[in-house]
């Protein structure tokens, strides 16, 4: 069933999180080492209006989770922070709860750090492969210009969407229309006898820049793109979230210099329409999939 409103038990009160409260979230991520994006909050806020939740006690807050329903079949967890002070108090199991009974009878996805694995089982998540965070400053980028590349923004965004259908198990449509028009987001494509063959976008980051997504049929046109993204903000430090179960991807983030930063474990409770993951060469976010 889905909670739309606040349930309040012994003292703690669990409700969905206003537009202008994401920041705290974001903030928080930030603390934990996951790099956030600048303007996450206002392109994530599209997807479920009521996916993010807060739990607070006398009024303070002392965990967050979000579990954004893209549609009546899929559901993504993440945001899951509890305030250091107030862990081992039972907080977070509470709010996890209640993102669990928001998402219903969907299938869920997570991207979770790796020593949560065995919890996340016990939740009912499955292991489905490993996501690499790589960074640094890229080295090796293709020198010659790529006359095929447009602008992501110029295209149909149904021609977005049926390329983005490929790699992710739902429509999200509002999203990818924020993701690419948000201003500092910029998105490429790479068009080729008329076909959509390879887009990606980067965003500034607390630290650096991440390239997220960047989907292509072909290593050499992922690093095209690649190439025009990074030449487009300058040189800065990047990042890239390699699904490791596409050795094309693994191999062109380390043909860039880029070293691992850390790693998780996408996890899913049930199973999800069939994906193409070897066109996968750059994970949109670990927050919302």
């Amino acid at each position: 069933m889905t909670q739309n409103g606040p349930i309040a038990t012994d003292g703690l009160t669990i409700r969905p999180m206003r537009a202008d409260e994401l920041g705290l979230a974001i903030d928080w991520a930030a603390a934990e080492g996951w790099n956030p994006g600048l303007s996450d909050a206002a392109c994530f806020a599209t997807v479920d209006p009521h996916g993010f939740l807060i739990a607070e006690r006398d009024g303070a807050p002392v965990a967050t989770v979000s579990c954004v329903n893209y549609d009546d079949h899929f559901a993504f967890l993440g945001f899951y922070i509890v305030r250091p002070d107030m862990r081992g108090c039972g907080y977070g199991l509470r709010l996890w709860d209640a993102a669990m009974a928001h998402a219903g009878s969907r299938i869920v996805g997570l991207d979770g750090v790796v020593a949560q694995q065995d919890n996340y089982r016990k939740s009912g998540f499955n292991y489905a492969y490993a996501n690499i965070r790589y960074g640094g400053r890229a080295a090796a980028l293709p020198a010659a210009a790529e006359p095929d590349l447009v602008a992501l923004a110029d295209l149909p965004i149904a021609e977005i969407e049926a390329s983005d259908a490929t790699v992710f198990p739902a429509p999200r449509r509002a999203f990818l229309q924020a993701w690419i028009g948000t201003p500092g987001h910029v998105g490429l494509a790479l068009v080729r006898g008329g076909e959509l063959v390879a887009w990606g976008v980067i965003r500034p980051c607390r630290s650096g820049y991440k390239i997220g997504p960047l989907v292509a049929d072909r290593r050499a046109d992922a690093e095209a793109v690649i190439a025009a993204l990074c030449g487009a903000i300058g040189d800065g430090e990047i990042f890239l979230d390699v699904p490791a179960i596409n050795p094309d991807a693994v191999a062109l983030a380390e043909g860039l210099g880029l070293k691992p930063v850390f790693e998780t474990a996408r996890m899913y409770t049930g199973p999800i329409p069939p994906r193409r993951t070897e066109r996968v060469f750059g994970v949109t976010t670990f927050e919302l999939g």
